[in-house]
Parts: structure tokens; sequence; C-alpha cells
């Protein structure tokens, strides 16, 4: 095996020389840091224990399925107990109060009873997982059954990994949430910040380029389309906008059709009503109203004529 070039010595010098410089983008000496790849794997594992059968190798049966349950939910316990012992010593050395080694029991302590809480809270999110396929398959008459739901639907996706990651950020656990809807976001191209709350028989439909924002607040049976955005009016001031609401809150029964903006923390779109595609919406709309955008006229051109010279075979 060869020897590193001089101009690769000089390039590793120069690296570790700006990895010293600014540590904004490093984590030189830090002890405890959450693994993005154990965040997938229990995403992962969370969709088999949600929906049985689905995502399993091999067949799973009345007679197996007690024994599956008890071994994905011991290595989901084990997976996470593990990520949030380490979220927790991560947040010490964020606050400068970093331990030495592993010297930190109530760290330990603390990830024993949020683990516990995450593990309690899994029928209550299979129930919502549930009235949310439901809506899929409703909602959609191209759907053939509620499976096809499960497992093709962006919007399902999305929303299961969603609730999972409320349930973490409702825990105090902003990292590891962000992680969990940022591989959503990749995987589905729906952006859904796990501080939102999302009532039960949410539709999303098709899904590709949602935005649906911390402070969001959507109520039960409500249905969006492709494009939408629930948003803030502006994060202009950055900073010091944390902790207040910024986004729109939709009531019950609210459909929001395709590339609609909403924006801000007081407009309120009314139980019943329906935003329509592209509609800019800045203000609250009344329950059962409907916003429309006045259509541009259309203009039809005819075809030009042809300047070019027919072919003297043409006709034979």
């Amino acid at each position: 095996m060869t020897s590193p070039s001089a101009p690769l010595d000089a390039l590793t010098t120069q690296l570790v020389a700006d990895y010293h410089s600014d540590d904004r983008t490093v984590h030189l000496d830090a002890i405890f840091l959450p693994s993005r790849d154990k965040c997938i794997r229990l995403v992962e594992l969370l969709r088999k224990l949600t929906f049985p059968g689905f995502f399993e190798d091999e067949r799973l049966t009345s007679g197996n399925v007690a024994a599956r349950t008890a071994d994905l939910l011991g290595q989901i316990d084990t997976l996470l107990y593990g990520q949030i012992r380490q979220t927790e010593r991560y947040l010490l050395n964020q606050k400068g109060q970093a331990h030495a080694g592993d010297d930190c029991p109530e760290c330990d302590v603390t990830a024993r009873e949020k683990t516990d809480a995450f593990l309690a809270a899994v029928p209550g999110v299979r129930k919502l997982l549930a009235t949310d396929v439901q809506a899929a398959f409703d909602g959609d008459p191209a759907a053939t059954h509620p499976d096809e739901a499960v497992f093709c639907y962006p919007g399902v996706d999305a929303i299961f990994i969603h609730r999972y990651a409320h349930q973490l950020y409702k825990l105090g656990l902003p990292l590891l949430a962000r992680i969990f809807s940022e591989y959503a976001h990749n995987e589905t191209g729906i952006d859904i910040h796990p501080g939102a709350e999302i009532g039960e028989s949410f539709f999303i439909d098709h899904g590709t380029g949602i935005v649906i924002g911390e402070t969001v607040n959507i109520g039960a049976h409500c249905k969006i389309y492709q494009g939408v955005t629930l948003g803030a009016v502006s994060t202009r001031g950055g900073q010091d906008w944390r902790g207040m609401k910024r986004h729109p809150t939709l009531e019950d029964n609210v459909t929001i059709y395709g590339n609609a903006i909403i924006l801000g923390g007081t407009t309120r779109i009314g139980a019943g009503a329906t935003v329509n595609g592209s509609a800019f919406v800045t203000t609250s709309v009344p329950a059962g109203h409907t916003v429309s955008v006045e259509q541009p006229e259309l203009k039809l051109k005819p075809p030009k004529p042809s300047r070019r010279k027919p072919r003297e075979d043409a006709g034979r």
C-alpha cells in the first residue's frame, strides 16, 4: 500500500486546521452524539411493529405474532434507550455541562423514563394511523384496497413517521425527532416538522412538495394535496420567533388543493372550508367557505401557416 502523496499531506494539514478554527460543523472531543443510521433503523422497526405482516421477510401468523411483537419491542427498546441516553448527554454537552466519560447516571434514569413513555404511546399512535390509512383509501378512487395505501402512498409513509417523531418532540427530544422527520422528507418529498399537531384521519394526496411548519395545528378529517405550504408569514428575525405560534391552524374537515400557500400564526381555516389550488392566504377563512383565485384569461392562437415548400414527390 502506497503512502499518501505530498499534496494529500498538505490537504490533510489544511483541513485539520480548518476544523480547529471553525467549530460550527465539527464535533471534535464530543463525548456523545445520536446516530442517524440507528434512528433510521428505529423507523423501520416501528414500521414493522405498526403494520404487522406488511413488511416482514417471513410470513407472520396468528401463532407467531406475539413472539414477533415481543422481539420487535425488545429491539426498539434497546435502540431507542441507547439513542435517548446519547442525546441526553449531547444536550448537556451543548450547555457546556459535559461529563467525563460515561458518568451521568441521571441521564440514564431520564432515558429510561422517556423510552418507557414513548413505547406506552405506540398503541395510541397505531389507532391514529389506522384512521389515516382509511382516509387515504376512502379519499382516493384510484385505490383498490387499504393495503395499497400502506404499501404505496407517500402521504401515509410521511404521516406514519411524523406521528412517532411527534412523540419524540413532546418528550423533549427535538434532535431525534428531526432526524425522523427529515428521513421522511428525503423518502417522500413531504416536509412535516415534528412539532406540528395533526388530528385523526389525515390524508395527503400525491404529496410531493408539501411543507407543514412546526406550530401548525390540523384538525380531524383534513385533506391536502401536493405542493401545499402551511408556513410562517416571515422568518426575518430568525431565533426571535422561537416558541411563538408562527403557522396556521386548520379546523376539522378542511380541504387544501394543490400549490395553495397558507401563512401566519393567526390564520385560521374554519371547519369545512376549502382552499382551491394556487391560492395565497394570509387571513382567516370562515367555516364552510371556499377560497378561490380568479382564473387568468386563456388565449388560444391558431397555428402559423407552414412556410416549408411541399416536396415534389408528395403525391406519389
